[in-house]
């Protein structure tokens, strides 16, 4: 026997939300943003911790027809943010390389809104490795 042991924990997956209010400023922020991207944080209710609730807005975010780009540096000291927000033009609301690049260094949950000119959205979410996470809209 050991004289370290190794704590096996079984990992239990976050059930995130989303209030539908949020996700329509959201939505609404992407189709406005059209054709460039649209990009911010999320923010959780400091009791419900796995309620999305706000999107904060970056200064000195950066928005282009294949990028957004974040200033992390002008985040103030707020453990409720969580995670990132941005559209994508083309209407894919997969990640790309560099998405995954960002999930893996800043957050745990991360929405993407594929835009198409039509106006129509769709959305999906992402935990930090980039697999589709299940958020409940409520």
């Amino acid at each position: 026997m050991g004289l370290f042991r190794r704590k096996t924990t079984e990992h239990i997956p976050v059930q995130w939300k989303i209030t539908k209010k949020c996700l329509e400023l959201i939505f609404e922020s992407s189709k406005s943003n059209y054709p460039q991207e649209f990009g911010a944080l999320l923010r959780v209710d400091r009791v419900n911790k796995n309620t999305i609730i706000e999107v904060v807005l970056l200064p000195g975010t950066i928005s282009g027809d294949s990028h957004a780009i974040f200033h992390l540096y002008m985040l103030p000291v707020d453990y409720s943010v969580v995670g990132t927000v941005h559209s994508h033009p083309s209407a894919i609301a997969r990640p790309s390389e560099a998405d995954l690049d960002l999930f893996g260094h800043f957050g745990r949950i991360h929405i993407i809104v594929g835009v198409t000119h039509f106006g129509d959205v769709s959305w999906r979410t992402y935990d930090y490795k980039g697999s589709e996470v299940l958020v409940e809209v409520i």
